[in-house]
Formats: structure tokens, sequence, C-alpha cells
């Protein structure tokens, strides 16, 4: 499970936003760009259900589970190379039946292909994110140390 610390910055009866910052998790993902609220800051918002019954300035941990990650890895990075590739194959075994230059015929195939690809996860986007799995969710709250209690000894 990957994790994320944060603060509930705002509340209603079923949802919680929760402002979280860039990590070093986030560091090392690709999308790291493209997720979020802000493309230039480090700071992104997340909806999540209140699972907790969490209050606005409440600290939590929010969570996603790692199998929907690398589904969605899979499905946006290694999905379309592979229609790319049984494109271009396909391509390249129909031309001489076609009577057409092997190149040619593997090239548009392998692009439209890939470019259904596309469509497909865009078709399926939807879908997967109305699915539970597929969205982080609140792990805990975090404990507040007691300030002003410091007894010295």
């Amino acid at each position: 499970m990957i994790t994320e610390n944060g603060i509930v910055i705002r509340t209603d009866r079923s949802t919680v936003w929760i402002k979280t910052i860039r990590s070093g998790a986030c560091e090392g993902c690709s999308s790291k760009d493209t997720c979020g609220e802000s493309h230039h800051s480090k700071e992104m918002t997340v909806a999540v259900k209140n699972t907790l019954d969490v209050q606005t300035g409440d600290q939590v941990v929010i969570g996603i589970e790692t199998k929907p990650m690398i589904i969605l890895s899979f499905l946006l990075y290694v999905f379309p190379i592979l229609l790319l590739i049984a494109g271009a194959v396909i391509g390249d075994y129909m031309a001489p039946l076609l009577g057409m230059n092997n190149s040619i015929l593997a090239m548009i195939l392998g692009f439209s292909f890939f470019g259904a690809a596309f469509l497909f996860i865009r078709k399926t986007q939807a879908s997967l994110t109305q699915k539970d799995e597929f969205k982080p969710f609140l792990v805990r709250k975090k404990r507040h140390p007691d300030s002003g209690n410091c007894q010295v000894s």
C-alpha cells in the first residue's frame, strides 16, 4: 500500500478533502506532473470518503492499494505498446495477402492499434474511477501530541 500524510481542509457528510505535499513516493512516478490540482505546486488536494469521522484540521494518513496502481500503470504504459506491436505484426503478415508494402501496412495498422488503445483507455477510465478499489482512502487519523503538558524531572 502506498500511503501519504495530509491535513483535512474541508469536510461534508460523506467526503473529506485532504491537502498533501508530494513526497519521495511521488518523485519516482512518471505521472507526478499531471495529478492533483496544480501542476506547478508540491501541494495537492485529494477527496476521499470520510470513513473515520475526521474533522477539518485533523492530520490523517491516506492510502491506495498497490494492485490497482499496477493495473493502471499497465493500462497506461504497457497496453498501448503491446497493441502497437500487435498491429505492426498483423500489418506485416497481411501486406503480402493484400499486395501492399509490408512496412507501410505495418506502420498503418501499428499506429491504428496504438490509437485504439488510447480510445479504449479513455472509455474505461470513467468506469475505473467509479470503483472504490481505484480510489484513495483514509488509513488512520494521526494522534495530536499533547502540547503544554511536558514535565521535566
